[in-house]
């Protein structure tokens, strides 16, 4: 039997035990929601933002550039695009120590490498000499450039290297193809990424595209954490834009004038061809065009397209407007009679012909044909200055023409006004104002498409990085003579061709109506110190489809012996047979030019 005393002492010996147990389990529970609550509020709360500010630290957010759209020709073929392309930049902060690791090749682990060696291949794939290459990314700056404009396959292998840091941002760099084709259209884009002239410039908002963003984590090692954050905000690539303008023609059309300008040594030529019934500009050549690809090569006068921003007296081919102005307001038939002689006088101002002649009898055909000053004022003088000044108006003369192009010029145009006892009347055959060829294109434009003007046309549709067109609509445009007249005045420039000073513009397959124009051309300190020749002219003429222009400034010779009609004849006969336009089956159908 157990003594009593023993037995009471083992019962408070275990009481004790189990009070000092559940104490024990109790300080252990409390010790851990302690630990639950602040782990709580480090983790799910951040009070301090010690998480975030961890995490913070380890996320690193480069920029997403969208892909530039492309300009792209009236067949597709490609002015501009944009070719993709990878800058290998590094956070200096994170390449540190001697050695770093990476991925084994079969994926079974990792590997350490020596920094030195990872210069070392590193600068095999990049072709930069290892001291050049750790100069760039041993530092501490949190962004510096190791190399800038790489293919995706050599950013690939850059990456591959695995030196803690380094990594890769998306850019693209902006190519032409095509060269000074279209050059001065087009326009550029600058290194710096900026666009710089032409449609690039102009077209900026469409084809600049929206940015995005990459978010991701790093390790303490450097390397991107997988399956960590990762927010990725695309980026939305610009639209494509699809010009009126064919490749093909354009060369042609550049490498005629650019002949023909050197053979008559002048300062600057250009042509352009406008389709009759759209107003789409299918060719704006230039003598001299810059290749965006390299735009410094050429000087900063010859990068604008100056069939739009050069502003020249246009000399007689402006005469049509006269002639349609008084066949609409009813002053003159075609066959109108008048006796001319070499002189004419009005308000004390003496007009003179430019070739010698006695007295002639002709027709207002006749003195369209003969390009005959004298004529032309004795018609135009019908006309009050106000309804003048109005039908240059009426067919865009002082006006903008709205291509897009920043360099545009309106031209110049005074108010009636503003003009002096001469001018009133040389601005019936192109003197005393100034136009651009491509007003001069859209006047002819206007005749040959049954005397409804439109609007140049220089962008075809935006199309949307998935394919999605947008076609520009087309101008209905403004009737600016009547059919009637029209069709008289398209009469009247075949008899030019065929009867008069536009022979030399003449197609054996087609039947031309033409214009050509005789300026002189104004000096930078005042008075005239050359001459601006110009022939316009459309084809087929029983249903014109095409105008074409030809501007040569300051050309030297003897004017009878510098021919524009020879551009002429060359880029019309090409528009023609390339568009399969049917040869004409008629014989020309004239006015009388004499009575």
């Amino acid at each position: 039997m157990a003594h009593p005393t023993t037995g009471g002492q083992d019962a408070m010996r275990v009481a004790l035990g189990s009070k000092r147990l559940r104490l024990g389990l109790a300080f252990v529970l409390v010790l851990l929601m302690v630990l639950g609550v602040r782990l709580f509020q480090l983790q799910a709360l951040d009070l301090n933002g010690m998480a975030q500010a961890g995490l913070s630290k380890r996320l690193t957010t480069t920029a997403v550039q969208p892909v530039r759209g492309s300009i792209l020709d009236t067949n597709g073929k490609h002015f501009a695009r944009s070719v993709e392309r990878f800058d290998i930049v590094v956070d200096q902060t994170l390449s540190t120590g001697d050695t770093f690791t990476r991925p084994l090749a079969d994926g079974s682990g990792r590997e350490t490498i020596p920094l030195e060696q990872g210069f070392r291949e590193l600068s095999e794939v990049l072709g930069i000499d290892a001291g050049t290459l750790e100069d760039s990314i041993v530092g501490d700056k949190i962004f510096n450039y190791v190399v800038q404009s790489v293919t995706p396959e050599v950013k690939n292998k850059a990456l591959e290297v695995g030196i803690p840091g380094v990594y890769a941002d998306q850019t693209s760099v902006r190519t032409y193809p095509a060269g000074q084709v279209a050059g001065s259209i087009v326009g550029y884009v600058g290194s710096d990424g900026e666009a710089r002239e032409g449609l690039e410039l102009a077209l900026s908002d469409q084809l600049d595209g929206d940015p995005g963003s990459k978010t991701f984590e790093i390790g303490g090692d450097g390397i991107r954490i997988p399956y960590a954050t990762n927010e990725d905000v695309p980026a939305v690539d610009g639209q494509s834009v699809r010009l009126t303008i064919d490749q093909d023609l354009q060369w042609f059309a550049q490498q005629t004038i650019a002949s023909q300008v050197e053979e008559y040594d002048a300062e600057w030529g250009n042509i352009v061809v406008v389709e009759a019934k759209t107003g789409a500009i299918r060719a704006m050549a230039e003598s001299t065009t810059p290749d965006p690809n390299f735009p410094g090569a050429t000087s900063p006068e010859d990068r604008q397209p100056r069939s739009v921003s050069a502003a020249v007296e246009p000399g007689s081919t402006t005469k049509l407007i006269t002639m349609a102005a008084a066949l609409e307001e009813g002053i003159i038939e075609p066959t109108s009679e008048f006796e001319l002689d070499n002189t004419y006088t009005v308000d004390n101002q003496t007009f003179k012909d430019a070739f010698e002649h006695g007295t002639e009898r002709r027709t207002a055909a006749g003195i369209f044909a003969k390009s005959m000053n004298t004529g032309t004022v004795k018609i135009g003088e019908q006309l009050t200055k106000q309804e003048r000044y109005d039908w240059l108006k009426k067919f865009g003369i002082g006006q903008k023409l709205n291509t897009g192009l920043s360099q545009e010029s309106s031209g110049i145009l005074a108010q009636p006004g503003d003009w002096d006892d001469r001018q009133q009347y040389t601005v019936l055959f192109g003197q005393g104002l100034a136009q651009t060829a491509l007003h001069t294109a859209m006047v002819y434009q206007a005749v040959a498409n049954d005397g409804v003007k439109l609007e140049p046309r220089l962008v075809d549709a935006y199309i949307d990085p998935d394919g999605t067109e947008h076609v520009v609509p087309q101008d209905e445009g403004t009737e600016v003579v009547s059919e009637k007249t029209s069709s008289e005045l398209q009469k009247m420039l075949e008899t030019v061709t065929v009867d008069g000073s536009g022979q030399t513009g003449a197609l054996e397959q087609y039947r031309v109506g033409s214009k050509t124009g005789t300026a002189e051309a104004p000096g930078p300190n005042g008075g005239y110190d050359g001459y601006t020749l110009s022939y316009a002219g459309m084809a087929p003429i029983e249903d014109p489809e095409y105008v074409v222009v030809v501007t040569l400034q300051r050309p030297k010779g003897d004017l009878y012996y510098l021919v524009p009609g020879y551009s002429f004849q060359k880029v019309m006969k090409q528009v023609l047979n390339s568009n399969n336009v049917a040869p004409s089956t008629r014989k020309p159908d004239t006015y009388p030019v004499e009575y």
